[in-house]
């Protein structure tokens, strides 16, 4: 039975599940160590959606942040729920690509569920609240403690059908998640990065340890049996020789500009103009001389 902000614990707006319920996700059930309850903000019919975890590094590339959001937009359209810890970072990412197109997530907290941790992704949290689902174990109020974000781990995994680690460096959390999911049987997928970012060390580190690259944004709707979806008006207002370099620099994942010229057959002068044109409409970005699809 679900209690809404009828007991001592609860605030008004703070649904508590516990773990004979049969809101209680079966597959969180069915883990070693399932939390007794869970106290909710939002919708808590995401719970009997099909989900994924999105997750990765605080400190991220350019390369990590667009992969993460096209990865929860590819789950959100194809009617996946996106699993991460709103952390700073890859996990944000992930959520806020599952959001900007209409898709649903679940943002499991290690803190209490009405705490915004961390401070600085309040509109992030705020908007999860109202079209996603927070959910944390801690009761309303407990204060974020070091020890409780590995404990929070095991429930991103447990939720989860699979789980994909977008970019981790050696000593990520992202790893104990993965290391988790592993044990609970559950599909591991890890985005292949640069061997000299310090940010792709964990990421290879588990595709060689035997985790399934993510070859295409669609790979991880894919393992969970559902049909990748794509918008016919993706590339709405663009002229054909615009639509042409959004999708040789997406094909690619970054490109320089020498790149698209030499493609295109076109000279810098002309090719920058078009680029700069295209970031401010919304679908590159360009850092340190790279350029990124930057509209999912």
């Amino acid at each position: 039975m679900s209690a809404k902000g009828n007991c001592n614990t609860c605030r008004p707006g703070i649904i508590m599940i516990e773990r004979n319920d049969s809101q209680y996700p079966q597959q969180l059930r069915m883990i070693a160590d399932p939390p007794e309850r869970l106290y909710c903000i939002g919708d808590v019919s995401l719970l009997e959606m099909p989900m994924a975890a999105v997750i990765g590094s605080r400190k991220c590339s350019e390369y990590g942040k667009q992969t993460a959001m096209a990865v929860g937009k590819s789950l959100g359209m194809a009617g996946a729920c996106v699993v991460s810890g709103m952390a700073k970072g890859i996990d944000s990412f992930g959520h806020l690509g599952a959001l900007k197109h209409g898709g649903k997530t679940i943002a499991v907290l290690g803190c209490g569920v009405d705490i915004c941790y961390p401070a600085e992704n309040r509109k992030l949290y705020e908007q999860i609240c109202c079209d996603g689902l927070m959910i944390s174990e801690y009761p309303p109020g407990t204060a974020p403690m070091p020890y409780m974000f590995p404990q929070r781990n095991r429930i991103i995994a447990g939720l989860c059908s699979v789980i994909a680690v977008i970019e981790a460096g050696r000593d990520s959390g992202a790893l104990i998640t993965a290391g988790l999911a592993e044990d609970f049987g559950r599909d591991v997928f890890a985005v292949p990065g640069n061997i000299t970012s310090m940010w792709s060390l964990g990421t290879n580190k588990l595709i060689a340890d035997g985790a399934m690259p993510v070859v295409t944004v669609d790979d991880v709707v894919r393992a969970m049996g559902l049909d990748a979806q794509h918008s016919e008006k993706e590339y709405e207002g663009l002229s054909e020789l615009e639509k042409q370099i959004v999708m040789l620099v997406k094909a690619a994942g970054e490109v320089t500009l020498e790149y698209l010229c030499t493609k295109m057959k076109m000279n810098p002068v002309d090719m920058n103009g078009i680029v700069m044109v295209l970031e401010m409409k919304g679908y590159l970005a360009t850092n340190f001389g790279k350029i990124f699809v930057a509209k999912f």
